[in-house]
């Protein structure tokens, strides 16, 4: 992994964790993947390394996360801000779960997650149409906590993980815990979601669209889709 791929800080009891590929808009690259696996954060731990997508999207855990979102948060990008606790979004910042645009799905708690936290049918109509939601209207149902101003953004997600830190540790863990159904690192009311998304990805990933699809992205050309 490189040095710049994945930056981290420590201030007090706060770990800052910043994906920073800015000329690739942080897309997923084999550092990133490494990320995904837990191996940038816990490089000594393999049983770390075997968590899921930025190691916390199947397997949560009990300290709170705080999603600090600057420009686009697509694909994983958005998956990684639905499964924090806390959004705070540059004004600029755009979500969304393009994957239905290349023959793919949001296959890391995305389907599901984003209809469970945002009303159905709006959740519905971004999901099937790919389309983005931009900073401002995320924030109208709840989706993002705080729409800032970029110069104020990290500034804002650190104030906001301090003072969670300044609380109790285990009444703070255990009130996540509570809120979100965590059991020995699982959201038991998500396993049938898991269960059926992987089925689902199996029998997509081996279709002709999800090939199609990339290919078309990468050869800038609009996909012939076969629905087969």
């Amino acid at each position: 992994m490189t040095d710049t791929t994945i930056l981290t800080e420590r201030r007090g009891h706060v770990l800052i964790v910043t994906i920073n590929r800015p000329e690739a808009r942080n897309a997923v690259n084999a550092d990133l993947v490494a990320l995904s696996r837990g191996e940038s954060l816990y490089p000594d731990d393999p049983a770390q390394q075997a968590w899921g997508f930025a190691g916390m999207v199947s397997h949560p855990i009990s300290k709170p996360i705080i999603a600090a979102v600057n420009g686009f948060a697509f694909g994983g990008g958005c998956e990684i801000a639905l499964m924090s606790d806390i959004i705070v979004a540059a004004d600029h910042a755009q979500f969304g779960l393009p994957e239905v645009k290349v023959g793919l799905f949001a296959a890391a708690g995305g389907a599901f997650r984003l209809a469970q936290q945002i009303p159905r049918k709006l959740a519905m109509e971004y999901m099937l149409t790919g389309d983005p939601i931009p900073a401002a209207r995320a924030a109208e149902f709840g989706l993002v906590n705080h729409v800032v101003p970029l110069a104020d953004l990290l500034t804002t997600a650190v104030t906001l993980a301090e003072k969670i830190a300044a609380n109790a540790p285990l009444s703070v863990q255990a009130s996540k815990r509570v809120a979100l159904g965590i059991d020995d690192g699982r959201i038991a009311a998500d396993a049938p979601y898991w269960e059926h998304n992987t089925r689902e990805r199996g029998v997509l990933m081996r279709s002709e669209d999800a090939r199609e699809g990339p290919l078309a992205f990468a050869q800038k050309r609009k996909p012939e889709w076969k629905a087969r």
